[in-house]
């Protein structure tokens, strides 16, 4: 079951450039910055320390080579869940398209797709029950 949703990712052209917006213009902290083995580097954001849903900037290049079928013109949505196994089961058993599960720094994660084909993941993680 999806228990809330998480991040808002939002593809960017430059990620310097869009903290800069988001700290000096918006009055955001920046949270985390996260790079992976792929060269592929995060940076969440969020209005106050402690608040339940974050913006992740995502380089749009990049993203839109490793996965050609996300919409990278729009932001995605992540939802946090509790158990990602059996969501990912139910999902499957109602005819879903699903993507593997994959192993992230901040946990196990996959996504789906919408009637529409619109993307969206969903990611197990304690940190954010």
């Amino acid at each position: 079951m999806i228990k809330k949703v998480g991040q808002i990712m939002v593809y960017v052209n430059d990620q310097d450039q869009a903290v800069k917006f988001w700290t000096e213009k918006m009055g955001f902290q920046v949270m985390s910055e996260q790079n992976n083995e792929q060269g592929m580097k995060w940076i969440e954001l969020a209005p106050v320390a402690g608040a339940e849903t974050t913006i992740i900037l995502h380089n749009k290049q990049r993203i839109a080579k490793m996965q050609p079928e996300l919409n990278v013109g729009t932001p995605s949505l992540l939802f946090f869940t509790e158990n990602v196994d059996e969501l990912y089961s139910d999902l499957t058993a109602k005819g879903v398209t699903v993507g593997e599960i994959v192993s992230m720094p901040s946990g196990r994660v996959f996504n789906f797709s919408d009637s529409e084909d619109n993307y969206f993941a969903v990611m197990e993680n304690v940190n954010h029950k």
